[in-house]
């Protein structure tokens, strides 16, 4: 059965193919950065310094990819940073203590899709609002990061660990293959599998999915394990370049995620977004940041500029709207 009513059956192409058209917009933004930093600081356009923001951008990317189908179904994920803290110290215990490499990646992956697990069966099952569910958790899975560590860093992560992601392939930096071969495998996810369908449908109309016959609760947890699982992800791509875990790892991430998925024109009311568009945001924010750092620009100052890009992108969707 079709994921979306007869009813709404022209509505759907609309659905898929605004974002695509937000697309071009968030590009040419992404160029009207570039140009403005370039011609402020000559750095700016390096070889070093493009592949620099890309590396940057890539964990924030990650974690915006999770986001992203979070928000198209109509919810949103306050816990990613918490649930990175939370998964990266457990994996870098297992690391210092000796277990292999894969073991440590696949128990830190695991401890995401749990977390992700509860913030699904809360919303699903307990009716409860996701961003009631994910402020609790939120400080749920970043007190079990403290009290675990007792407050204190986990040291001493293997070399070999390290290598992976810190390592190049064809030039391009490791975590940047990853995140690029994952938001692949997302945007095909969303476009071409039931379950695309289904988050689509959940999110523009939940009413009428669920006479078509759509899973709800089933498409609601599916977006919040993998929602958590790329967080995870993202904080062992970090351990790796930095060496080391600390239980406050991921502090305001969320903000991050959620300011790039609604630059690429993710809507706050679900029903709409593009992977494609997210990892523009996420590029667009590395390039800002980076660009006001080779300008010497305090760091609470791009905190206030993230903040303004929200509110900005969130007035486009709405005129969007509107428009409509």
């Amino acid at each position: 059965m079709s994921a979306v009513p007869e009813a709404d059956a022209g509505r759907r192409p609309v659905l898929r193919a605004m974002p695509s058209l937000r697309d071009a917009g968030t590009l040419i933004g992404l160029a009207l950065i570039v140009v403005v930093f370039a011609s402020l600081t000559p750095s700016f356009l390096t070889e070093r310094n493009l592949i620099n923001i890309l590396q940057q951008s890539s964990i924030n990317a990650c974690i915006a990819i999770g986001m992203t189908l979070v928000i198209i179904q109509g919810g949103i994920d306050l816990s990613v940073g918490p649930v990175a803290a939370l998964s990266a110290v457990l994996s870098t215990s297992l690391l210092v203590a000796g277990y292999p490499v894969p073991v440590a990646i696949a128990a830190g992956l695991l401890i995401g899709a749990g977390c992700g697990l509860v913030n699904g069966l809360l919303v699903a099952y307990g009716g409860l609002q996701p961003f009631i569910v994910t402020l609790g958790t939120l400080s749920l899975f970043r007190a079990l990061a403290l009290i675990y560590t007792g407050g204190n860093p986990v040291l001493g992560v293997p070399a070999e660990f390290r290598a992976i992601f810190n390592g190049t392939m064809l030039g391009i930096p490791t975590p940047v293959v990853i995140v690029a071969a994952i938001a692949a495998a997302a945007g095909l996810m969303l476009r071409k599998t039931p379950l695309g369908e289904y988050l689509l449908a959940v999110g523009g109309n939940e009413e009428a999915a669920y006479i078509a016959g759509v899973p709800i609760r089933a498409t609601k947890i599916a977006a919040y394990v993998i929602s958590a699982v790329l967080a995870a992800l993202a904080s062992l791509i970090l351990v790796g370049r930095l060496g080391a875990a600390e239980p406050i790892l991921g502090n305001l991430w969320e903000l991050d995620a959620i300011a790039a998925a609604a630059i690429g024109g993710a809507s706050l009311m679900g029903g709409k977004g593009s992977i494609f568009g997210t990892i523009l945001g996420a590029v667009i924010l590395g390039a800002m940041r980076n660009g006001l750092t080779l300008l010497n620009v305090q760091a609470f100052y791009q905190l206030l500029a993230t903040g303004l890009i929200i509110i900005l992108a969130m007035l486009i969707d709405r005129a969007a709207r509107g428009a409509g």
